[in-house]
């Protein structure tokens, strides 16, 4: 069967529930593989990012129009049933074709395509917002606006409690929104290969970041060529702070101690280039380590690619060893959740000690692995007070103090709004346009 816009989105839709895949780098490659049209490709990109975005929501439509629990429908059917879901609730197709052109996705299947077909009529039947509000009724005040946001109850809470600490818990609304709007495409122009003023686009909170036109990126030249990168300002931000916080003296080492998929670590090595620093990157998974190899591949000199265990780092020769570490810490990926519309389904409560307990052992392998004076960045793409706060509140215990990072914030992006989060930066996408990036530079105490 030739791949439709609708097949595409389905079978994305598919894979990130049945296989963990992310539909960020999937998504793109079948539209590419199928030779969609843009209007196609639109389609298709609005479908499966809008069905996994929504997804709680569309759960509990479905159940309610079919009357059995989610997890008593077999995944193909359920995928379907979310992609049609999508349609009839959130996007401006006629009711027919939502529920005909999905059907049809399991014409193979007799008997599933019945029950789809049953279940879609009847969601069909009632405006989304009234099925919506009759579920809601019963349910406490965060979980109806879990169910009203598309957002987990226990990722709401968490988010509120961060907030809170800035004492903004009431922009909290102003968040969930800002997770739900598809952002923009943010660029970079990599420092020593492009500047940033020469396509003309509009600035981001990156002081070399600009925001991308509409339509693929692929297609400027300059993203081909490896000059510029897609990345978020935010991210932009959490690596300069590191390597602009103070000038840089020729020959320092410098350390990415979990560098893939290598967007921070291609930043850092143009930076190193220019100051005359050496850069490592080191990964522990080899195929993400690829991923870090291919994009530092336009850069020169080249920054060394290890794969290993960051947690081996600050013994033997690579004791005391570094000038400057990035530790951009493995995490919920709560701050990404508006280009990475599967990530708040994907992770439990339950998820969070082992991670903050990872984070805490990187932090401490970074701390022996640091020169006496030199500068730490502990980054997480996480508001998550457990993998932010609590991480960094053991800095003292191993010898580090925090910087300013404010200040140094600031200094990159003159009137930045910043929060009052202490010595310490949260960024927020309803504040500032980019990724929930939490960034906090540290040096050795002596320091």
């Amino acid at each position: 069967m030739t791949p439709t816009a609708r097949s595409i989105a389905r079978d994305v839709v598919l894979d990130v529930a049945r296989d963990d895949a992310y539909a960020n780098l999937l998504l793109p490659k079948r539209i590419r593989e199928a030779r969609l049209s843009p209007a196609d490709a639109g389609f298709a990109t609005e479908l499966a990012y809008g069905t996994l975005r929504w997804q709680g929501q569309h759960d509990a439509l479905i159940a309610d129009a079919a009357g059995r629990a989610i997890d008593e429908i077999d995944p193909e059917t359920l995928a379907t049933l979310r992609i049609g879901s999508h349609q009839l609730a959130r996007m401006r197709v006629p009711s027919h074709a939502a529920v005909h052109e999905t059907v049809a996705l399991l014409r193979h299947h007799r008997g599933r395509a019945g029950f789809a077909n049953a279940v879609l009529r009847r969601l069909s039947e009632v405006p989304f917002e009234e099925r919506l509000a009759t579920i809601a009724r019963g349910l406490s005040d965060d979980e109806r606006l879990a169910l009203e946001t598309g957002h987990p109850a226990w990722v709401l809470r968490a988010l509120r409690r961060t907030l809170d600490r800035e004492g903004a818990a009431g922009e909290l609304p102003a968040l969930l929104a800002a997770d739900n709007d598809p952002p923009a495409v943010q660029l970079v122009a990599l420092p020593g290969l492009a500047d940033p003023d020469e396509l003309g686009l509009d600035p981001s909170a990156s002081p070399i970041g600009r925001v991308a036109p509409a339509g693929d990126p692929a297609r400027i030249p300059q993203i081909a060529e490896g000059s510029w990168r897609v990345q978020d300002a935010g991210s932009q931000l959490a690596a300069l702070a590191l390597t602009r916080a103070r000038p840089v003296v020729a020959g320092e080492r410098w350390l990415d101690l979990c560098a893939g998929p290598g967007g921070k670590a291609s930043l850092m090595a143009a930076e190193a280039a220019i100051a005359g620093a050496d850069l490592e990157a080191n990964e522990m998974l080899p195929h993400r380590a690829k991923l870090v190899r291919q994009a530092v591949r336009t850069i020169e000199p080249a920054p060394r690619v290890v794969t290993g265990d960051g947690r081996r780092y600050g013994t033997g020769e690579t004791a005391q060893a570094f000038d400057r570490i990035l530790l951009d810490a493995p995490c919920t990926g709560l701050g990404a959740l508006r280009r990475r519309p599967e990530a708040r389904w994907r992770k439990q409560p339950g998820d969070v000690p082992a991670l903050a307990t990872l984070q805490a052992e990187l932090l401490e392998a970074s701390a022996r692995a640091l020169k006496p004076g030199g500068l730490i960045a502990y980054v997480t793409c996480s508001p998550h007070l457990a993998e932010t706060r609590a991480v960094i509140d053991r800095a003292a215990a191993l010898g580090l103090r925090p910087l300013d990072t404010p200040a140094v914030v600031r200094d990159l992006s003159p009137g930045i709004e910043l929060g009052e989060t202490g010595d310490a930066v949260q960024l927020w996408p309803h504040r500032n346009g980019t990724d929930a990036m939490f960034i906090q530079l540290l040096t050795t105490s002596e320091g």
